[in-house]
């Protein structure tokens, strides 16, 4: 599967960073996206396909308080998946 200028840079951050806890807003500051256009590659390119999903999870802020997030993790089927192989050709 052929990806995306985009949607490669969002992989490449996510599997560098090799699983540790990061949001869209991490993602989209490290790759100069918006945190908008990282949720919409994170839904249609890899949700939506089982590579990654959104796990919720609540973090402690400076100030104490804590804010309900969701960290986004490749599945093992995203771990698996590469970029650069081939695609099959499509049955007729």
């Amino acid at each position: 599967m052929a990806l995306k200028e985009n949607s490669r840079k969002v992989l490449d951050y996510v599997r560098s960073m090799r699983g540790e806890n990061i949001t869209a807003a991490d993602i989209a500051e490290a790759t100069s996206l918006s945190t908008k256009q990282v949720n919409g590659i994170v839904t249609s390119a890899f949700q939506r396909k089982g590579l990654m999903e959104r796990k919720p999870a609540e973090i402690e802020l400076p100030d104490g308080t804590h804010k309900a997030v969701k960290f986004i993790v490749e599945t093992e089927a995203g771990k698996a998946f590469d970029p650069d192989a081939p695609e099959e050709p499509k049955a007729e």
